[in-house]
């Protein structure tokens, strides 16, 4: 019975031990699965924003731009989902928000199209030249481009286009 306990005991620590290292090291990358490679950029204030320091949020990762047809025809979706899950919980996060990532060059007009399609979240951000790294490291070569990542920062979801967006996060709600 003795040696059953400290079978059981050592088996335990082993399955912790393993499950621990396989979160530890999860790759990051730009595939569902990996961990979202961090963004670091100025907000429309001009203030430093950090993709990680949204952790434990769902995020929706958006890379866009003012002039931009097709993304422009995109904002009335994300801001619907915005809008019905910001305050919902979900499996793997608490509360929905989107870090938006323009590839605008004109600054005004950044700003402006956020006002006009009433993109009411804190997370705008703009790097209107290419000295960006993420957008090498994002693989962005079209938009709209996004990624769907869960509390922990890993993706769980990639270019989420109308629909697809609330069904997903409908999935996801508790």
């Amino acid at each position: 019975m003795k040696q059953l306990k400290i079978t059981f005991l050592l088996l335990s620590v082993l399955i912790s031990a393993t499950d621990a290292y396989c979160q530890s090291t999860i790759r990051e990358g730009i595939r569902v699965g990996d961990k979202a490679p961090e963004i670091v950029e100025k907000s429309v204030t001009g203030q430093p924003i950090k993709l990680s320091s949204l952790a434990g949020k769902i995020v929706l990762i958006d890379f866009w731009a003012s002039w931009c047809r097709p993304c422009r025809n995109e904002n009335p979706y994300v801001v619907a989902a915005y809008e019905k899950y910001k305050d919902a919980n979900f499996k793997g996060g608490k509360k929905f928000t989107i870090f938006s990532v323009s590839l605008d060059r004109d600054f005004n007009a950044w700003k402006n199209a956020i006002q006009a399609d009433r993109l009411t979240w804190e997370n705008h951000i703009c790097k209107p030249n290419d000295e960006a790294v993420y957008l090498r490291t994002y693989e962005i070569r079209f938009i709209p481009t996004n990624f769907l990542i869960d509390g922990n920062g890993v993706i769980i979801a990639t270019n989420l286009r109308g629909e697809a967006l609330d069904k997903k996060l409908a999935e996801l709600k508790n």
